[in-house]
């Protein structure tokens, strides 16, 4: 083999250079290193190579787009490598999300995710007709309503978990999410996911604020802080007009509303909390005008005022959105009746309880997470009227205090599924017309009221529902006051 040693090979004329002929066969050996500079190397149709390619970016020699392989190949990537993909990937074997569905009916696309909004009304999900093995399909309950409103899924003459589409495929817990893969013509669809998330995120409130109420020199409009330790602060100067016995809550996760009472009349107007305790000047009344009602907070970030006295009891409630405004009259569900109590329970839902229809009561009414009141629950507990209530724990509720035709002072606590147990022992000065709110995220305070004489006592509830023994007054001395958290 003849060997030629040359610094430099260029074109004897114009500007291409060839190396061999058809057949041939150029090998660069072990070793040596093959460099271009500004240059473009233009390779055969096919490389072989049963070593190894290294090369900092691959392009297409013509048009916009290459293929990697043929049908049937395996491309791996090692473990310890990473496949990155900084452009739009299609193609792949991934869910396609789509936008948020809210309308009662979808016809689903295999490949895709479903954000199902069922806040308004149920969704009837239609499957494909036809489907291959490993097809994919995702529903998530988009804002935890399925509980009120379930999805019902028609497969559309395929099978689902084994069986025909004659079956009902119905699901309805709050904040569940479906993941279904074709798997053939014996068991059709089957779940690979069926899973709720149950603790959703949710913000609680670190303080508090009793507002309005009655001395024994009539109506007052005086508020009183409450800090993210239980502390009670003095009085701060009225604003709005004085009134007692009127509803306060939560709304927009850290603000709240006092709303409707009596001030010589029977009121609506509302006075918003910033999530600073400053109360606003009054806003016109939406609704019925009524005092001895209740109010809790429901979804998160929304309220509901919910029964009361018009010169007669009523059932009748109003929904507060999460900007603070106040719905129009609500047909009333459950039994009319006044001076009831009302708290959250379970992150996004709230309980009304107890009060007077003329005779004390202990029926609890229960509000989903979009506001809806639920009939009668049978009572537990002794029956009284002007109770206070307050969440604690995060996700549970209290109703303490209250008049049996006796000032008591015995408490119930509700279990984080909206259960109220029996009787706890009193604890503290027994009084009526007492009030409460959430404070430090997860504790309460029972507040004020009336017990031989005007009040403003206070009883800490801890986080997991114990109240403690009486705090002394500060602040006036009043009952019928309003309370609500807020920050």
């Amino acid at each position: 083999m003849s060997k030629i040693e040359v610094d430099k090979i260029d074109p004897q004329s114009g500007t291409a250079l060839e190396i061999g002929t058809s057949g041939d066969t150029v090998t660069v050996p072990s070793g040596v290193g093959l460099t271009l500079t500004d240059s473009t190397l233009l390779l055969p149709t096919t490389i072989t190579s049963t070593t190894e390619v290294k090369t900092n970016k691959i392009s297409p020699a013509t048009g916009v787009a290459f293929a990697l392989g043929d049908s049937g190949d395996t491309f791996t990537v090692p473990s310890g490598a990473t496949f990155e993909n900084l452009g739009t990937a299609t193609g792949f074997a991934a869910i396609s999300w789509q936008t948020i569905v809210t309308a009662s009916t979808l016809t689903a696309v295999a490949g895709n995710g479903y954000w199902i909004d069922t806040t308004s009304n149920t969704c009837t999900i239609t499957l494909p007709a036809s489907a291959s093995n490993g097809d994919e399909i995702m529903f998530v309950d988009y804002a935890r309503n399925w509980e009120t409103n379930k999805i019902i899924i028609d497969s559309n003459g395929l099978n689902y978990q084994g069986d025909d589409d004659s079956f009902d495929v119905e699901y309805s817990t709050q904040g569940q999410s479906v993941n279904i893969v074709y798997s053939g013509a014996t068991n059709g669809w089957i779940p690979t996911l069926d899973k709720a998330v149950t603790d959703a995120p949710t913000k609680t409130n670190s303080e508090g604020i009793f507002c309005f109420g009655y001395t024994a020199a009539g109506y007052t409009g005086v508020t009183n802080l409450v800090s993210n330790v239980g502390v009670v602060a003095t009085d701060t100067s009225a604003v709005g007009t004085a009134k007692e016995l009127a509803g306060a809550c939560g709304y927009g996760n850290d603000k709240g509303i006092v709303g409707y009472g009596i001030d010589g009349t029977y009121t609506a107007v509302t006075n918003l909390v910033s999530n600073s305790g400053v109360v606003a000047s009054d806003v016109t009344g939406v609704g019925t005008a009524r005092y001895g009602l209740a109010a809790t907070e429901y979804g998160g970030d929304k309220g509901i005022f919910g029964y009361g006295y018009t010169g007669s009891n009523v059932s009748i409630s109003n929904l507060v959105n999460n900007s603070g405004v106040v719905a129009t009259d609500t047909t009333g569900v459950g039994t009319a009746r006044r001076y009831i109590a009302a708290c959250e329970y379970g992150y996004d839902k709230g309980i009304f309880g107890y009060g007077t229809t003329g005779s004390v009561v202990s029926m609890t009414n229960l509000v989903s997470n979009a506001g809806v009141i639920s009939t009668d629950v049978t009572g537990v507990g002794t029956s009284r009227s002007g109770t206070g209530a307050t969440e604690y724990g995060g996700n549970k509720g209290i109703f303490g205090f209250g008049s049996t035709g006796s000032n008591v002072s015995m408490t119930n606590l509700v279990s984080n599924a909206g259960v109220v147990a029996t009787d706890v022992t009193g604890v503290g000065t027994a009084r009526n017309n007492t009030s409460a709110c959430e404070y430090g995220n997860d504790k309460g305070i029972f507040g004020f009221g009336y017990a031989s004489s005007y009040t403003g006592v206070t009883n800490l509830v801890s986080n997991v529902g114990v109240v403690a023994t009486d705090v002394t007054a500060v602040g006036t001395d009043r009952s019928g006051v309003a309370a609500c958290s807020f920050n």
